[in-house]
């Protein structure tokens, strides 16, 4: 597996290697992460990861010194995964003092986590953005965990034309159902037993709401129970699947997206409606 920390060694390996799947992280990687790779390498190309925790997507009250960071671990997690490049730029590469340009993004942007945390998904079509152009791959992987997020960049990437296949790849989660992140180790025990309602209640509404049940109660239905396990939802919400507007009744395609704050956890999810 092949490592590179700047530019110039980045290229060097491209040459070698030739069109890569790119896997974007920021690290502290887990089965999700892996499930990646492995999606990236059945397409019979090199693949290409990236670890770079990127300070433009986090928010000035945020936990960006608090995300968890163990690279020895990611990168044996990485070559066991038959990886055969990892990109490690540094913050200076990605964004040298004379940078003067990032994306404003709009659309499946705007509401939800758009909304609650203002300039990440910037942040984010941002650093996706540079990492395609330093890495020029065929296709790009990304978890359907972050389901909006993964929408964003197919947006821009549509809207700017740029020759990256977006290839989504579906939640991995624990036996209980909660998906799998890097932050649920801040989760504590109790915490911990309590999370997988949020997948709950949304499976529950998801299949109500596709069997025909009113969506204004399903949802109020769902956020009863999300509550009564010891969270706090900022949205629960019935959307196009796409455009992420929210929806007063069910059509096709549609997705139930939640975010609830547990402790000190704030959990995202998502399950597709019928």
């Amino acid at each position: 597996m092949k490592l590179a920390r700047t530019l110039p060694d980045l290229h060097a390996a491209l040459a070698e290697l030739g069109p890569v799947g790119l896997v974007p992280t920021m690290g502290a990687l887990h089965l999700g992460h892996l499930s990646l790779v492995a999606a990236a390498r059945q397409a019979g190309r090199p693949v290409a990861a990236s670890i770079f925790v990127n300070p433009l997507q986090f928010g000035p009250h945020e936990d960006l010194a608090r995300y968890p960071r163990d690279e020895a671990g990611d990168l044996a997690q990485l070559r066991q995964a038959g990886c055969d490049l990892v990109w490690l730029p540094d913050v200076a590469t990605m964004y040298p003092p004379e940078a003067a340009s990032t994306i404003t993004v709009g659309g499946p942007a705007t509401l939800w986590e758009g909304a609650a945390r203002p300039g990440h998904f910037a942040g984010v079509a941002t650093v996706v953005a540079k990492l395609f152009g330093q890495v020029r791959p065929h296709a790009a992987y990304f978890g359907e965990k972050d389901w909006q997020q993964v929408q964003v960049i197919r947006r821009f990437t549509a809207d700017f034309l740029l020759q990256v296949q977006i290839v989504p790849v579906p939640t991995v989660r624990e036996a209980d159902g909660l998906a799998l992140s890097s932050r649920n180790r801040f989760l504590t025990p109790a915490e911990r037993q309590a999370a997988p309602a949020l997948y709950a209640a949304l499976t529950e509404a998801a299949a109500a709401i596709g069997g025909g049940a009113a969506v204004d109660a399903s949802l109020e239905t769902a956020k009863g129970h999300v509550i009564a396990a010891g969270m706090q939802p900022d949205y629960l919400a019935l959307v196009g699947a796409e455009t992420l507007e929210p929806l007063e009744r069910f059509t096709r395609p549609a997705r139930l997206i939640a975010a609830a704050r547990l402790g000190s956890v704030r959990l995202l999810d998502n399950v597709a409606v019928g």
